[in-house]
Protein backbone atom coordinates (compact mmCIF):
# COMPACT_ATOMS: atom_id res chain seq x y z
CA UNK A 1 0.00 0.00 0.00
CA UNK A 2 1.30 3.51 -0.71
CA UNK A 3 0.55 7.03 1.58
CA UNK A 4 -1.04 9.53 -0.24
CA UNK A 5 -2.03 12.87 1.06
CA UNK A 6 -5.15 13.55 0.87
CA UNK A 7 -5.61 17.43 1.81
CA UNK A 8 -2.60 17.44 4.26
CA UNK A 9 -3.63 13.94 5.95
CA UNK A 10 -1.53 11.05 4.89
CA UNK A 11 -3.93 7.48 4.07
CA UNK A 12 -3.18 4.26 2.60
CA UNK A 13 -4.43 3.55 -1.09
CA UNK A 14 -3.99 0.83 -3.03
CA UNK A 15 -3.69 1.93 -6.62
CA UNK A 16 -3.98 -0.43 -9.68
CA UNK A 17 -0.55 0.43 -10.84
CA UNK A 18 0.89 -1.20 -7.35
CA UNK A 19 -2.13 -4.11 -7.55
CA UNK A 20 -2.64 -4.53 -11.28
CA UNK A 21 -5.23 -7.16 -12.41
CA UNK A 22 -2.57 -9.83 -13.37
CA UNK A 23 -1.55 -9.85 -9.85
CA UNK A 24 -4.72 -10.13 -8.88
CA UNK A 25 -6.12 -13.14 -11.04
CA UNK A 26 -3.00 -14.84 -10.15
CA UNK A 27 -4.26 -14.20 -6.58
CA UNK A 28 -7.69 -15.36 -6.47
CA UNK A 29 -6.78 -18.44 -9.70
CA UNK A 30 -7.85 -21.41 -7.76
CA UNK A 31 -10.67 -19.74 -6.06
CA UNK A 32 -14.71 -20.24 -7.05
CA UNK A 33 -16.54 -16.98 -6.52
CA UNK A 34 -20.36 -16.78 -5.86
CA UNK A 35 -22.37 -13.61 -6.36
CA UNK A 36 -25.26 -13.81 -3.72
CA UNK A 37 -27.62 -11.15 -4.80
CA UNK A 38 -28.13 -10.37 -8.32
CA UNK A 39 -29.82 -6.58 -7.19
CA UNK A 40 -28.59 -3.24 -7.53
CA UNK A 41 -24.45 -4.15 -7.03
CA UNK A 42 -24.29 -8.04 -7.97
CA UNK A 43 -25.00 -7.23 -11.77
CA UNK A 44 -21.97 -4.96 -11.95
CA UNK A 45 -19.95 -6.65 -9.63
CA UNK A 46 -20.42 -9.58 -10.69
CA UNK A 47 -20.14 -9.05 -14.63
CA UNK A 48 -16.95 -6.95 -14.28
CA UNK A 49 -15.59 -9.90 -12.33
CA UNK A 50 -16.39 -12.13 -15.16
CA UNK A 51 -15.17 -9.79 -17.30
CA UNK A 52 -11.61 -9.73 -16.27
CA UNK A 53 -11.33 -13.57 -16.32
CA UNK A 54 -12.03 -14.49 -13.07
CA UNK A 55 -14.14 -17.59 -11.72
CA UNK A 56 -17.36 -16.27 -11.34
CA UNK A 57 -20.93 -17.80 -10.02
CA UNK A 58 -24.01 -16.50 -9.24
CA UNK A 59 -26.65 -17.40 -6.80
CA UNK A 60 -29.99 -16.68 -6.95
CA UNK A 61 -33.58 -17.42 -6.55
CA UNK A 62 -36.05 -19.05 -9.17
CA UNK A 63 -38.33 -17.91 -10.62
CA UNK A 64 -37.37 -14.01 -9.82
CA UNK A 65 -37.14 -11.35 -12.23
CA UNK A 66 -33.17 -11.30 -10.71
CA UNK A 67 -32.86 -14.81 -11.72
CA UNK A 68 -34.29 -14.23 -15.08
CA UNK A 69 -31.81 -10.56 -15.80
CA UNK A 70 -28.81 -12.78 -14.42
CA UNK A 71 -29.50 -15.13 -17.62
CA UNK A 72 -30.02 -12.18 -20.27
CA UNK A 73 -26.79 -11.17 -18.82
CA UNK A 74 -25.04 -14.50 -19.60
CA UNK A 75 -25.14 -16.74 -16.33
CA UNK A 76 -25.74 -20.01 -17.58
CA UNK A 77 -28.58 -22.10 -15.08
CA UNK A 78 -26.74 -25.26 -13.98
CA UNK A 79 -23.53 -24.01 -15.18
CA UNK A 80 -22.70 -20.20 -13.81
CA UNK A 81 -26.15 -19.87 -12.36
CA UNK A 82 -27.59 -21.43 -9.31
CA UNK A 83 -29.43 -21.33 -6.48
CA UNK A 84 -27.95 -19.43 -3.32
CA UNK A 85 -27.50 -22.57 -1.56
CA UNK A 86 -25.57 -24.43 -4.81
CA UNK A 87 -23.42 -21.48 -5.72
CA UNK A 88 -22.33 -21.29 -1.76
CA UNK A 89 -21.48 -24.98 -1.55
CA UNK A 90 -19.36 -24.81 -4.35
CA UNK A 91 -17.73 -21.15 -3.05
CA UNK A 92 -14.64 -20.35 -1.92
CA UNK A 93 -15.66 -16.90 -1.60
CA UNK A 94 -19.07 -15.71 -0.75
CA UNK A 95 -19.73 -12.38 -1.96
CA UNK A 96 -22.57 -11.58 0.33
CA UNK A 97 -24.79 -8.97 -1.93
CA UNK A 98 -28.00 -9.10 -1.02
CA UNK A 99 -29.95 -6.17 0.94
CA UNK A 100 -29.17 -5.27 4.62
CA UNK A 101 -32.89 -6.59 5.38
CA UNK A 102 -32.26 -10.00 3.13
CA UNK A 103 -28.77 -10.39 4.37
CA UNK A 104 -30.40 -11.26 8.24
CA UNK A 105 -33.11 -13.51 6.55
CA UNK A 106 -30.64 -15.52 4.75
CA UNK A 107 -27.91 -15.45 7.42
CA UNK A 108 -28.51 -19.09 9.09
CA UNK A 109 -28.06 -20.90 5.68
CA UNK A 110 -25.13 -18.85 4.95
CA UNK A 111 -23.60 -19.66 8.35
CA UNK A 112 -24.02 -24.04 6.87
CA UNK A 113 -21.66 -23.01 3.68
CA UNK A 114 -19.11 -21.19 6.33
CA UNK A 115 -16.53 -23.54 6.35
CA UNK A 116 -13.22 -23.47 7.58
CA UNK A 117 -10.72 -21.10 4.92
CA UNK A 118 -13.36 -19.74 3.18
CA UNK A 119 -13.99 -16.05 2.49
CA UNK A 120 -17.68 -13.80 3.56
CA UNK A 121 -17.03 -10.79 1.37
CA UNK A 122 -19.36 -7.63 1.90
CA UNK A 123 -19.86 -4.54 -0.15
CA UNK A 124 -21.29 -2.51 3.08
CA UNK A 125 -20.13 -2.79 6.70
CA UNK A 126 -23.63 -2.58 8.30
CA UNK A 127 -24.51 -6.35 8.88
CA UNK A 128 -20.97 -6.75 10.79
CA UNK A 129 -21.28 -3.22 12.37
CA UNK A 130 -24.88 -3.69 13.93
CA UNK A 131 -24.35 -7.74 14.77
CA UNK A 132 -26.56 -6.76 17.72
CA UNK A 133 -29.21 -5.75 15.47
CA UNK A 134 -28.75 -8.46 12.70
CA UNK A 135 -27.33 -11.29 14.07
CA UNK A 136 -24.54 -11.89 11.67
CA UNK A 137 -21.36 -13.08 13.63
CA UNK A 138 -18.83 -15.30 11.13
CA UNK A 139 -17.32 -18.00 12.16
CA UNK A 140 -13.52 -17.50 13.66
CA UNK A 141 -11.79 -19.56 10.78
CA UNK A 142 -13.22 -17.71 7.68
CA UNK A 143 -11.34 -14.67 6.55
CA UNK A 144 -14.45 -11.67 6.42
CA UNK A 145 -13.59 -8.40 4.42
CA UNK A 146 -15.53 -6.05 2.27
CA UNK A 147 -14.78 -3.67 -0.87
CA UNK A 148 -17.58 -0.97 -1.06
CA UNK A 149 -17.50 1.01 -4.60
CA UNK A 150 -18.17 4.98 -4.05
CA UNK A 151 -21.31 4.70 -6.39
CA UNK A 152 -23.78 2.49 -7.49
CA UNK A 153 -23.10 -1.00 -9.41
CA UNK A 154 -24.64 0.56 -12.56
CA UNK A 155 -22.48 3.43 -12.26
CA UNK A 156 -19.98 0.47 -11.73
CA UNK A 157 -20.32 -1.10 -14.49
CA UNK A 158 -20.92 1.43 -17.12
CA UNK A 159 -17.49 3.44 -16.21
CA UNK A 160 -15.78 -0.83 -16.55
CA UNK A 161 -17.44 -0.93 -20.02
CA UNK A 162 -16.02 3.11 -20.51
CA UNK A 163 -12.06 1.58 -19.55
CA UNK A 164 -12.56 3.47 -16.54
CA UNK A 165 -13.23 2.69 -12.30
CA UNK A 166 -15.18 3.51 -9.18
CA UNK A 167 -13.29 4.16 -6.10
CA UNK A 168 -14.21 1.86 -3.56
CA UNK A 169 -13.37 1.59 -0.13
CA UNK A 170 -11.44 -1.26 2.05
CA UNK A 171 -11.42 -3.15 5.33
CA UNK A 172 -10.25 -6.53 6.73
CA UNK A 173 -12.27 -7.36 9.62
CA UNK A 174 -11.35 -10.86 10.44
CA UNK A 175 -7.94 -12.86 8.79
CA UNK A 176 -8.25 -15.93 9.83
CA UNK A 177 -6.06 -17.73 6.83
CA UNK A 178 -3.61 -14.96 6.67
CA UNK A 179 -4.57 -14.18 2.87
CA UNK A 180 -7.25 -11.70 3.89
CA UNK A 181 -6.14 -8.94 2.49
CA UNK A 182 -4.68 -9.95 -0.94
CA UNK A 183 -8.19 -11.52 -1.19
CA UNK A 184 -9.42 -8.37 -0.39
CA UNK A 185 -7.81 -6.37 -2.63
CA UNK A 186 -7.75 -8.72 -5.77
CA UNK A 187 -11.62 -8.79 -5.48
CA UNK A 188 -11.24 -4.70 -5.10
CA UNK A 189 -9.14 -4.99 -8.05
CA UNK A 190 -11.27 -7.94 -10.14
CA UNK A 191 -14.90 -5.75 -9.61
CA UNK A 192 -13.44 -2.42 -11.34
CA UNK A 193 -12.16 0.03 -8.99
CA UNK A 194 -10.16 2.99 -9.86
CA UNK A 195 -8.35 2.74 -6.37
CA UNK A 196 -9.00 0.94 -2.93
CA UNK A 197 -8.80 3.46 0.46
CA UNK A 198 -8.46 1.68 3.49
CA UNK A 199 -11.49 1.96 6.03
CA UNK A 200 -12.76 -0.21 8.67
CA UNK A 201 -16.65 -1.74 8.60
CA UNK A 202 -17.37 0.40 11.29
CA UNK A 203 -16.36 3.67 9.75
CA UNK A 204 -17.91 2.64 6.13
CA UNK A 205 -21.27 2.52 7.34
CA UNK A 206 -21.27 5.21 9.66
CA UNK A 207 -19.62 7.70 6.29
CA UNK A 208 -22.22 5.55 4.00
CA UNK A 209 -25.38 5.80 6.03
CA UNK A 210 -24.56 9.34 6.78
CA UNK A 211 -23.98 9.93 2.67
CA UNK A 212 -26.72 8.59 1.14
CA UNK A 213 -29.46 10.29 3.78
CA UNK A 214 -27.06 13.56 3.64
CA UNK A 215 -25.42 14.92 0.65
CA UNK A 216 -25.75 12.47 -2.01
CA UNK A 217 -29.72 11.71 -1.78
CA UNK A 218 -31.54 12.93 1.17
CA UNK A 219 -30.27 16.76 1.37
CA UNK A 220 -29.84 16.70 -2.11
CA UNK A 221 -33.44 16.04 -2.81
CA UNK A 222 -34.65 18.52 -0.03
CA UNK A 223 -32.61 21.36 -0.59
CA UNK A 224 -33.67 21.22 -4.33
CA UNK A 225 -37.54 20.95 -3.54
CA UNK A 226 -37.37 24.12 -0.97
CA UNK A 227 -35.36 26.09 -3.48
CA UNK A 228 -37.62 24.79 -6.21
CA UNK A 229 -40.92 25.73 -3.95
CA UNK A 230 -39.31 29.16 -3.24
CA UNK A 231 -39.38 30.29 -6.98
CA UNK A 232 -42.15 28.89 -7.68
CA UNK A 233 -44.08 30.74 -4.84
CA UNK A 234 -42.54 33.94 -6.46
CA UNK A 235 -44.04 33.64 -9.92
CA UNK A 236 -41.23 31.51 -11.83
CA UNK A 237 -42.40 28.97 -13.83
CA UNK A 238 -41.63 25.20 -13.53
CA UNK A 239 -39.30 25.16 -16.61
CA UNK A 240 -37.38 27.97 -15.17
CA UNK A 241 -37.87 26.96 -11.10
CA UNK A 242 -36.30 23.46 -12.31
CA UNK A 243 -33.39 24.45 -14.79
CA UNK A 244 -32.32 26.76 -12.14
CA UNK A 245 -32.35 24.31 -9.58
CA UNK A 246 -31.70 20.88 -11.09
CA UNK A 247 -30.70 21.28 -14.31
CA UNK A 248 -28.04 23.23 -14.46
CA UNK A 249 -26.16 21.81 -12.15
CA UNK A 250 -26.88 17.82 -13.27
CA UNK A 251 -25.53 18.77 -16.94
CA UNK A 252 -22.90 21.56 -16.29
CA UNK A 253 -21.92 22.65 -12.74
CA UNK A 254 -21.54 19.69 -10.82
CA UNK A 255 -19.66 17.70 -13.60
CA UNK A 256 -17.08 20.65 -13.56
CA UNK A 257 -16.94 20.80 -9.89
CA UNK A 258 -15.97 16.76 -10.36
CA UNK A 259 -13.46 17.24 -13.14
CA UNK A 260 -11.49 20.27 -11.22
CA UNK A 261 -12.79 21.09 -8.14
CA UNK A 262 -14.96 23.62 -6.42
CA UNK A 263 -12.50 26.48 -6.30
CA UNK A 264 -11.99 26.00 -10.40
CA UNK A 265 -15.86 26.17 -10.71
CA UNK A 266 -15.93 29.40 -8.33
CA UNK A 267 -12.98 30.96 -10.41
CA UNK A 268 -15.04 29.91 -13.87
CA UNK A 269 -18.48 31.55 -13.00
CA UNK A 270 -19.25 35.32 -13.75
CA UNK A 271 -17.92 37.73 -10.97
CA UNK A 272 -21.99 37.89 -9.94
CA UNK A 273 -22.14 34.45 -9.28
CA UNK A 274 -18.69 33.86 -7.77
CA UNK A 275 -19.67 36.67 -4.87
CA UNK A 276 -22.87 35.49 -4.56
CA UNK A 277 -21.93 31.86 -3.88
CA UNK A 278 -18.97 32.78 -1.71
CA UNK A 279 -21.14 34.96 0.41
CA UNK A 280 -24.19 32.33 0.86
CA UNK A 281 -21.49 28.99 1.42
CA UNK A 282 -21.31 30.08 4.89
CA UNK A 283 -24.63 30.34 5.94
CA UNK A 284 -25.77 27.19 4.43
CA UNK A 285 -23.21 25.60 5.95
CA UNK A 286 -23.76 26.79 9.14
CA UNK A 287 -27.63 25.85 8.57
CA UNK A 288 -26.87 22.33 8.20
CA UNK A 289 -24.90 21.34 10.25
CA UNK A 290 -26.73 20.98 12.91
CA UNK A 291 -29.04 18.40 10.85
CA UNK A 292 -25.83 16.88 9.71
CA UNK A 293 -24.65 16.12 13.12
CA UNK A 294 -28.06 15.31 14.56
CA UNK A 295 -27.99 12.86 11.46
CA UNK A 296 -24.52 11.05 12.78
CA UNK A 297 -25.55 10.44 15.90
CA UNK A 298 -28.64 8.61 15.07
CA UNK A 299 -26.63 6.18 12.76
CA UNK A 300 -23.88 6.03 15.49
CA UNK A 301 -26.62 5.13 18.08
CA UNK A 302 -27.63 2.25 15.48
CA UNK A 303 -31.28 4.18 15.73
CA UNK A 304 -31.41 4.55 11.22
CA UNK A 305 -29.70 1.08 11.10
CA UNK A 306 -32.78 -0.28 13.13
CA UNK A 307 -35.13 1.59 11.31
CA UNK A 308 -34.19 0.48 8.12
CA UNK A 309 -34.61 -3.09 9.49
CA UNK A 310 -37.66 -2.76 10.59
CA UNK A 311 -39.20 -0.80 7.74
CA UNK A 312 -37.34 -2.97 4.75
CA UNK A 313 -38.47 -6.01 6.56
CA UNK A 314 -42.16 -5.71 6.38
CA UNK A 315 -44.24 -7.53 3.72
CA UNK A 316 -45.94 -4.41 2.67
CA UNK A 317 -42.20 -2.56 1.85
CA UNK A 318 -42.30 -2.43 -1.44
CA UNK A 319 -46.01 -1.29 -2.33
CA UNK A 320 -45.76 1.73 0.66
CA UNK A 321 -42.11 2.24 -1.15
CA UNK A 322 -43.95 2.50 -4.46
CA UNK A 323 -46.27 5.07 -2.95
CA UNK A 324 -43.55 7.22 -1.64
CA UNK A 325 -42.13 7.58 -5.13
CA UNK A 326 -44.82 8.19 -6.58
CA UNK A 327 -45.26 11.07 -4.74
CA UNK A 328 -42.07 12.24 -6.08
CA UNK A 329 -42.56 11.40 -9.30
CA UNK A 330 -46.09 12.66 -9.61
CA UNK A 331 -44.95 16.05 -7.92
CA UNK A 332 -45.06 19.43 -10.72
CA UNK A 333 -41.58 19.46 -10.04
CA UNK A 334 -40.12 16.60 -11.20
CA UNK A 335 -42.81 16.21 -13.61
CA UNK A 336 -41.11 19.39 -15.15
CA UNK A 337 -37.99 17.73 -15.12
CA UNK A 338 -39.57 14.85 -17.06
CA UNK A 339 -40.00 17.55 -19.73
CA UNK A 340 -37.08 19.41 -20.07
CA UNK A 341 -35.14 16.39 -20.24
CA UNK A 342 -36.60 15.52 -23.22
CA UNK A 343 -35.88 18.77 -24.36
CA UNK A 344 -32.23 18.07 -24.07
CA UNK A 345 -30.68 18.14 -27.76
CA UNK A 346 -29.47 14.44 -29.07
CA UNK A 347 -32.89 13.02 -27.01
Amino acid sequence: MALMNFGGVEENVVTREEFPLAKAREVLANETIAVIGYGVQGPGQALNLKDNGFKVIVGQRSPSKSWDKAVRDGFVPGVTLFSPEEAMQQATIIMYLLSDAAQIAMWPTVQKHLTAGKALYFSHGFGITYKERTGIVPPKDVDVFLAAPKGSGTSLRRLFQEGKGLNSSFAVFQDATGRATERCLALGIGIGSGYLFETTFKKEVYSDLTGERGILMGALAGVMEAQYNVLRKNGHTPSEAFNETVEELTESLIKLVGENGMDWMFANTSTTAQRGALDWKGPFRDATTPVFEQLYAKVAAGEEAQRSIDTNSQDDYRVKLEAELAEIRDSEMWQAGKTVRSLRPGR
